[in-house]
């Protein structure tokens, strides 16, 4: 199990008892008098995220008050008990009594301990939780290092991951669970998937096409698409400063779909899974693609450059129509595609787009029970006139500056033609500490999809 889990009855532990202010006194009441004499003399407030630690007559702790909402609360954190790996000393702990959602609470807790340590040491936080009875700690585990994944690879700057390295990440994946994997590079990624060659050519790091396989092949498959652009400088559409500030995420769906893959193949679901990383640096060099360039895809639809700084939907473009040639159930990509989703939704809700509005209502479903939002946006058919091109099939972006998400998922949609694809426009990222989620890179829809895809597949 993953380091912040131990089996229940393993060790003794301290009471993390959940309150509010209507529940307080009953919940306290098994304590000693000491203890609420102490709880009552502190003048603690069982409002939701305040904490109280109770001491022993011995200086241990007796217990750990934390504030909840009430149950009748029209709205209720189930993560906000993560919050306490940053507030806890030392030590192994357990919940005393329930939260809103046991299951979220644990893994929020782990979720919450989370550091980068990649270039600096750590914060000191050995905090062990008993996971509560009745839940499955090998799946926690398998959700939290998956996460785990994903916010490594965000917050790993791009001299340290480029296409080669984001390889070596997926072949490290591949290799852990037995995957098949290929890559495609060179003469041979400019014939067969120009676009994403287009892209990655100003850079002296090569454009990649990752391709790696899992699963016995009669079951049913499932195919993941993730955007790997390691740095987005906008190309000779460059970005201001500001906007590239930021820009090492720009590779989020890409360890979004690992970090998903990852779980999948822990799992052991019955699943023929297919992962895709078109992997590419767009960079500013006499090698890189202009303004009004016009190149043909993989599909064989020529594609108008009419901004470089849309690139994420041009690599998107050559892998899913690779995807959609094996005639999968399931397509989904994983893209931090848009500006514009950012603009509709903020940044902790992603937006999806699909025509399979089972598959929508599914995931939705998921998404809450998981506390992992996402929300459907229309694949407005009117909206593809903004694509037009005078000189080739489609521009690669809208005209008029207005639906810039919807036009951005409508191109993907010319290069899929699978019913059940699903389109996830992510943030990767988050730009404060909250409960359980860390400033930093994110992993945003990946455990909402997991979750909808062990309701099908185990």
């Amino acid at each position: 199990m993953h380091p912040v889990f131990v089996r229940a009855g393993k060790a003794q532990g301290v009471p993390i008892l959940f309150v509010t202010p209507a529940t307080l006194a009953a919940i306290t009441k098994g304590l000693d008098a000491n203890a609420r004499a102490f709880i009552k003399s502190a003048g603690f407030e069982a409002k939701p995220g305040r904490h109280l630690l109770v001491p022993a007559a011995d200086g241990k702790l007796a217990a750990v008050l934390f504030g909840i909402e009430a149950s009748d609360a029209g709205l209720k954190d189930a993560f906000r008990p993560g919050s306490l790996t940053g507030l806890l000393p030392p030590g192994t702990y357990y919940f005393g009594n329930a939260p809103h959602d046991a299951r979220l609470a644990a893994l929020a807790i782990a979720l919450g301990a989370y550091q980068f340590t990649r270039y600096r040491k750590g914060e000191a936080r050995d905090i062990k939780l008993q996971v509560p009875e009745g839940l499955d700690g090998d799946d926690l585990s398998r959700i939290v290092d998956g996460v785990t994944l994903a916010r490594d690879l965000i917050n790993t700057p791009s001299n340290d991951m480029g296409p080669a390295e984001l390889e070596a990440a997926a072949r490290a994946v591949a290799k852990k669970h037995g995957a098949k994997i290929g890559v495609t590079t060179g003469a041979a990624l400019r014939k067969n998937f120009p676009l994403v060659h287009a892209v990655g050519m100003g850079s002296p790091r090569s454009p990649r096409l990752i391709d790696f396989t899992w699963g016995k092949p009669g079951d049913p498959k499932i195919t993941l698409v993730g955007k790997g652009v390691c740095f987005d400088t906008g190309g000779l559409d460059i970005k201001p400063d500001t906007g590239m500030l930021n820009m090492k995420k720009d590779m989020g769906g890409a360890a979004t779909a690992l970090a998903l893959a990852s779980m999948i193949m822990a799992r052991q679901l019955k699943v023929r899974l297919r992962v895709l990383i078109p992997a590419v640096e767009n960079s500013v060099s006499g090698e890189s693609f202009r303004p009004r360039d016009v190149f043909k895809s993989r599909k064989g639809l020529t594609v108008e450059i009419g901004n470089t700084d849309a690139e994420g939907r041009l690599i998107l473009a050559d892998a899913l129509t690779l995807a959609d040639e094996d005639k999968p159930a399931l397509v989904v990509d994983f893209a931090t595609l848009t500006g514009a989703a950012r603009v509709a939704l903020g940044p902790e809700v992603p937006p999806f787009f699909t025509d399979d509005d089972a598959l929508a209502d599914e995931l939705m479903r998921h998404g809450a029970a998981e506390s992992d939002p996402v929300w459907r946006l229309p694949l407005w058919r009117p909206y593809e006139a903004m694509l037009d091109s005078k000189v080739a099939d489609l521009n690669n972006v809208g005209s008029g500056g207005q639906g810039g998400a919807i036009t951005a998922a409508l191109f993907l949609r010319r290069f899929v033609e699978a019913k059940s694809w699903l389109h996830l426009d992510i943030f990767a990222w988050n730009a404060s500490t909250k409960p359980g989620r860390p400033e930093g890179g994110e992993c945003m829809t990946a455990r909402a999809l997991y979750a909808l895809l062990c309701a099908r597949y185990s």
